[in-house]
């Protein structure tokens, strides 16, 4: 893109460049040149500085990286733009979004906006399979999710969202029948403390047993929540209270000796802490305790007490990642497991080394990994995990390997496979291997 075009879309914007009476810093830009008076005010808003200060060279091909500075400094003058103009700035930060990251500017500053409602979306097709698996019929499966960001002020965010879920397109008549479209965001964001604390209430569709960094073995979706966060350049700190609302943790109605019971999700209060060390590396450990007494021992003959975990998360090289996960359950009495006798816990190791980064908004990204996954027979508490994995995932020692890949922008398609499978304890057979793949469009 030429300079002068792009200066003449970023004049457009009302960046606050007013001063009529601004002096002409650039001694190539005559005054009776069609854009002088575009060039002077941008220079004068400091959206603009030319090449070396003296000159503009308005017919030279500018860097990706330049053009994104000018729009960084477009976004400081946003709260003097016009709708119709915010909006273009809106469609240039996510043009450069990836330069203007790597810039240090956060292009979400643009959703920090008041009065600014933006709209996104992703689209996910789904084939998982495992030999002699009773889902192999429904191995194929679709879900749809759209998401609004609103600001109410300067502090105050307000995310609502929606989802079909997984549906099968096996089950005929599915797309007449199903009316179970939900919501799996509803929460009200407020920002206090120069900017570090966050105070976040309501639903949210990804909370994830474990932290940011955290693998997820044993839950990573809907859940209902009052949430304190500190989040600083070195350190990050959450705790709060709230209850799932997916899979086993969920609850539901539930049959025992003739009664009847309606079971409602099993609730948590939780902790987090995270220490930041600069590029990405983060070390932080993690503890829930959980309330529902009647669920725990109907369904599962046990009380699930508390779960606790460690993470370290490394960055190596220039595109290596390396991540560890520790985590144990322990329960109020035995697990009383056929394999594992009384013991009152159970642990989980689970490590991914990653090369490469997958990155949506950029074609012909890439990552591939590989990891491995020990867990001890009643480590998973019958969570919707956030891991790639499905069904029973605990009494089990793995190895899987994924490749992610983005062939378009916003379109990456993505596979995952298991190997060397086996029962880590008893006489069980070992389980069948698990193939996934799928497609995922944002929008």
């Amino acid at each position: 893109m030429k300079s002068k075009v792009l200066a003449a879309l970023v004049a457009t914007m009302a960046v606050g460049a007013t001063c009529a009476f601004a002096a002409n810093p650039f001694v190539d830009v005559p005054s009776d040149s069609w854009a002088y008076k575009s060039v002077v005010e941008l220079a004068d808003a400091g959206i603009i500085q030319g090449v070396d200060g003296e000159h503009f060279q308005g017919q030279r091909n500018i860097t990706r990286y330049e053009a994104a500075e000018m729009v960084a400094k477009a976004m400081a003058h946003m709260d003097k733009a016009s709708v119709e103009q915010r909006a273009l700035i809106n469609k240039l930060a996510d043009e450069f979004a990836d330069e203007l990251n790597n810039l240090g500017v956060r292009v979400s500053a643009l959703e920090n906006r008041v009065g600014n409602v933006k709209l996104t979306g992703d689209a996910r097709v789904r084939y998982r399979y495992q030999k002699d698996s009773k889902e192999n019929d429904n191995s194929w499966d679709y879900r749809v999710r759209l998401r609004a960001n609103a600001m109410v002020n300067k502090n105050t965010k307000v995310t609502y969202g929606i989802s079909t879920g997984n549906h099968a397109f096996s089950d005929n008549g599915a797309a007449e029948d199903e009316n179970d479209i939900l919501s799996d965001i509803a929460k009200v964001d407020y920002n206090f403390g120069g900017g570090d604390w966050t105070l976040s209430v309501g639903r949210t569709d990804k909370y994830v047993i474990g932290g940011s960094k955290g693998y997820g073995y044993n839950y990573g979706d809907i859940f209902d929540r009052a949430e304190l966060k500190y989040s600083g350049d070195s350190f990050m700190a959450t705790a709060g209270y709230g209850k799932f609302k997916a899979a086993g943790l969920a609850g539901g109605d539930f049959t025992y000796k003739n009664e009847d019971y309606s079971l409602d999700g099993t609730k948590t209060a939780y902790g987090v802490i995270e220490g930041r060390f600069g590029n990405g590396t983060a070390i932080g450990g993690y503890y829930n305790t959980f309330d529902n007494d009647d669920y725990n021992a109907l369904v599962r003959g046990t009380e699930l007490d508390y779960l606790w975990g460690a993470y370290a998360s490394f960055n190596f090289g220039k595109d290596w990642n390396l991540l560890g996960n520790y985590e144990r359950v322990n329960y109020n009495s035995n697990i009383n497991s056929t394999v594992r006798g009384d013991e009152d816990s159970a642990t989980v190791w689970i490590g991914r080394l990653t090369y490469g980064k997958a990155v949506m908004a950029t074609p012909k990204t890439w990552d591939a990994w590989v990891e491995y996954l020990n867990a001890e027979d009643g480590a998973y508490i019958g969570g919707s995990t956030n891991s790639w994995r499905w069904g029973k995932l605990d009494n089990l020692e793995s190895w899987g390997a994924g490749i992610d890949y983005t062939f378009a922008k916003n379109a990456q398609f993505q596979v995952m496979q298991s190997f060397a499978s086996k029962v880590k304890d008893g006489d069980g057979s070992d389980p069948e291997e698990q193939t996934r793949a799928q497609f995922v469009f944002a929008f």
